[in-house]
């Protein structure tokens, strides 16, 4: 399982996220907040992913983007999914962690043919990679190479079968 890519931004005082408007345009995370939530609850496929794009998100042709999805409001233009992925129902991925002294982002790369299974969290700086599958409930907290399956919290590897 390979490490997380992150960047560290150290940030002033005991917690980084009552700094985040230094690091952030609020106008534009508001404008991120609109679209995120009511792309969220939309079940035309085609409608979703074309508001969800508006945010700076990369996704691929035949996506499909499961109901209650939820993805970082912060930086989504860290985002990208693959052509013909499947992102489960209640999923959240996000690209963003807002510590006690630091702030660290990094880029989620979801590959071709993913399926990412309901209620699992993807955290930043990870990739999955091309025809791998997450099971439903994973804490996705390394990447997962290609044709593997990712199970559990703590997460573990396996060879799909």
């Amino acid at each position: 399982m390979g490490k997380r890519k992150l960047e560290i931004i150290k940030t002033p005082g005991k917690n980084s996220l009552r700094h985040v408007w230094k690091y952030r345009d609020p106008l534009r995370v508001v404008f991120n907040f609109i679209i995120i939530y009511c792309a969220k609850y939309l079940p035309g496929m085609e409608l979703k992913k074309d508001l969800l794009k508006l945010t700076g998100m990369k996704i691929g042709k035949n996506t499909s983007i499961g109901l209650a999805a939820m993805f970082d409001i912060f930086y989504p233009e860290l985002i990208e999914i693959g052509e013909d992925s499947i992102i489960g129902y209640n999923a959240t991925i996000i690209a963003h962690e807002y510590l006690i002294r630091e702030l660290r982002t990094g880029k989620v790369r979801i590959g071709k043919n993913v399926m990412l299974g309901a209620n699992s969290t993807v955290l930043a700086g990870v990739s999955i990679e091309d025809n791998a599958t997450v099971s439903a409930a994973t804490l996705v907290d390394g990447d997962v190479p290609a044709n593997n399956f990712a199970k559990g919290n703590p997460m573990e590897l396996g060879e799909k079968k």
